[in-house]
């Protein structure tokens, strides 16, 4: 079988975990597997052998450069490929044999009996509906015929200009009515041919209404519950709203799979996982209350405004820049207040206003004397929703903060793999390390989430960081892709607009040793970046799996470049604030 093999060569050096020994072997990080079947002509090749060997693949010479690291790009054509690696030295040597099965996908064909070859329901997955909520359909049949769901809703044979060219898609959507009873059901779709001859298919999902008997009022437990805007899902998981606090009462008007979709004002729904939410007995009250007293004050590190409730409303907080204020709205609030008490201990606060913007949405807006914000926490005492705002340090260097500093991963979670077979989590460590040395010489003191390797998951970083209060947090990491020769890049990521200058300013700083530019990524739903308490800036340092930036990583003088520019781009961000 012939095929067609490019090879890429580039070079790397440095490497501290360096295979040390002058004898030929052979270690891949991908493919993992001797035999594999693919779907795509594209694939990599990627591992390492002795620094001194000699590598072909094929009898085609493959350069080896200092780290041992070698990649190969294939090219290939439909059927088996098999690709024979030797590593030779001094007469020595080993191989590997890797088989590709190169597969064509089979062209996708129109139905061409009377049947239902599909069904697909949206929202995805099992739903508990109430009156007026859609349930939409899209079918795959045979063309030309009468599709319903739901005995009587019709679905409709989409144009080719709708379908990519592929006839008999039929799609309907059905609105649940009052009257509807069913308990649990798999939706019947039928298909009928110009004979009335019939065929009926179930949908996969289960469908009900929610019962006037079941628990429609929940509330969050745990201290990371947290409200989606929807179903969508990535891999860092569904958009967040945002965090809030425990014994917060919902509104339940529904559920989709493993998310019950809450009614948090007449315009504004939400979702939130299952296993954030204690079911209330039936009859408990729905959310909703007026406003109380207010208080406005401050101490000697904190501003605070508190809003007086009768119940533990629902919230969502957000910041603004230019001017900077920080927003809240309460939902299921309705306006009762007719003065606000703000004392002159304030040092941040500049001025608080509010505004009933909906009948069930009230919105408290903190306008602030500086413009970087340097974090805040909603939370409740009792019934009163507290606002806490940070005050900006008076010593603005860094010998005056608290600094955290995140080795990302560790322990069972490797993150990314180099061509050596390095594994991120030992990267991020040793940067983490350098990078606490020198702030520590700068004065800062500092919080480590890791100093050795062992795991922590993500919400106990969050809660570590919660009860320690840092002043600025710093997250490293490294990047991966599947392409280990294109795709690079160094890049920063914030995910509120009151805390980008920090991570744009190292991001400025990492571009000064000549990187390749990936951007200064905003709205970024990574964990580490979702607390409002401090500004902090996920550094997603180079590619490791882009064998050329492998090469530098591991390198502990450019190692100690980057640590270098990175304090540099704090000392910048704290160089901002005081010309504010």
């Amino acid at each position: 079988m012939k095929f067609s093999l490019s090879v890429s060569f580039l070079f790397i050096a440095g490497l501290t975990f360096s295979q040390t020994t002058d004898k030929p072997f052979i270690r891949l990080v991908q493919p993992f597997k001797e035999s594999n079947t693919v779907t795509s002509s594209g694939n990599f090749i990627i591992g390492s052998t002795c620094k001194t060997c000699i590598v072909t693949v094929n009898e085609n010479p493959v350069k080896v450069y200092s780290t041992g690291a070698f990649a190969i790009e294939l090219n290939l054509k439909p059927g088996d490929s098999s690709f024979n690696i030797l590593s030779s030295l001094s007469g020595k040597f080993v191989s590997k044999k890797i088989t590709y099965i190169y597969t064509l996908p089979k062209p996708v064909e129109p139905v061409k009996i009377l049947d239902i070859e599909s069904i697909e329901t949206y929202p995805e997955g099992n739903l508990i509906v109430i009156p007026g909520d859609k349930i939409k359909f899209k079918v795959k049949a045979l063309t030309h015929c009468v599709v319903n769901a739901m005995v009587d809703t019709r679905l409709y044979e989409m144009p080719l200009s709708l379908t990519k060219g592929m006839p008999g898609i039929y799609q309907g959507e059905y609105i649940v009515k009052a009257s509807d009873s069913f308990a649990v059901l798999k939706i019947p779709v039928t298909i009928s041919d110009s004979l009335d001859i019939k065929v009926t298919k179930e949908t996969k999902a289960i469908f009900s209404v929610l019962s006037p008997f079941a628990s429609d009022v929940a509330t969050t437990k745990g201290r990371l519950a947290h409200l989606e805007y929807g179903l969508g899902e990535d891999r860092l998981g569904g958009a967040k709203v945002g965090y809030i606090d425990s014994n917060i009462v919902l509104k339940i008007i529904g559920k989709t799979g493993t998310h019950y979709k809450i009614q948090l004002a007449k315009s504004r729904t939400a979702y939130i996982p299952e296993e954030l939410v204690t079911l209330m007995a039936k009859g408990t009250f729905t959310p909703e209350s007026l406003t109380a007293k207010w208080n406005v004050y401050g101490d000697d590190k904190y501003d605070y405004v508190k809003v007086g409730l009768f119940a533990k409303l629902p919230y969502q907080s957000f910041q603004l820049t230019d001017p900077s204020a920080i927003v809240v709205d309460i939902f299921g609030a309705t306006n009762n207040t007719n003065w606000i008490t703000q004392l002159e201990t304030v040092t941040e606060i500049k001025k608080v206003d509010y505004e009933q913007v909906a009948d069930d949405i009230f919105r408290v807006t903190i306008s602030l004397k500086h413009a970087q914000h340097w974090g805040h926490l909603v939370y409740y005492n009792g019934n009163t929703l507290v606002i806490k705002i940070k005050h900006q340090p008076e010593n603005l260097s860094i010998k005056n903060l608290t600094i955290a500093v995140d080795a990302g991963h560790g322990g069972t979670n490797n993150g990314a793999v180099g061509a050596t077979g390095i594994y991120e989590k030992e990267i991020t460590l040793a940067l983490s390390l350098k990078l606490q040395k020198a702030l520590e010489k700068e004065g800062a003191k500092v919080i480590m989430t890791r100093t050795k390797e062992q795991f922590f998951d993500n919400k106990e970083r969050i809660l570590f960081y919660r009860d320690s209060l840092p002043d600025l947090l710093l997250s490293v990491h490294l990047n991966s892709s599947e392409d280990p020769f294109r795709t690079s890049g160094t890049s920063t990521y914030y995910r509120y607009a009151g805390f980008r200058n920090l991570s744009l300013d190292i991001y400025k700083r990492m571009q000064e040793l000549g990187l390749k530019e990936y951007g200064n990524t905003g709205s970024f739903n990574f964990m580490l970046n979702s607390p409002t308490e401090y500004p902090n800036a996920l550094i997603e340092t180079l590619f490791l799996s882009n064998l050329e930036e492998e090469e530098k990583i591991l390198d502990e003088n450019f190692q100690q470049q980057m640590i270098n520019k990175i304090v540099m781009g704090v000392k910048d961000f704290l160089k901002g604030c005081k010309a504010q």
